[in-house]
């Protein structure tokens, strides 16, 4: 619930007309309680993955949040490519850390 839960806000916020302020508000919360619920769960049970997407959804809120402010420029279709960057860099992160590291870390 706490991934999928912010990922359609994000989603669902796609298609309305609101300003890059607002927009930048969601993205940024949404992005935040992803990250911060991948370090509880790396945390918490060792989850290899959840120690590379904590960091990365944090580090795409900041960047959600540069962008919606007008710090950050990146062209008319910036929430787009942020948001492909977000499930492209999701996807690779939970996929292949664990391929290659197992599936959880292991705890001395």
């Amino acid at each position: 619930m706490l991934y999928w839960l912010p990922a359609i806000t994000m989603v669902a916020v796609g298609p309305l007309a609101i300003s890059n302020g607002w927009r930048a508000i969601v993205w940024t919360v949404a992005l935040a309680i992803m990250g911060t619920a991948c370090i509880v769960n790396a945390l918490r049970c060792g989850r290899v993955h959840c120690y590379l997407t904590g960091p990365f959804f944090f580090l795409m809120a900041l960047v959600a949040l540069s962008y919606g402010l007008g710090v950050l420029h990146l062209g008319g279709n910036g929430w787009n490519l942020l948001g492909l960057v977000t499930l492209i860099g999701a996807i690779a992160l939970w996929c292949l850390p664990e391929m290659f590291l197992g599936k959880y870390r292991q705890r001395n």
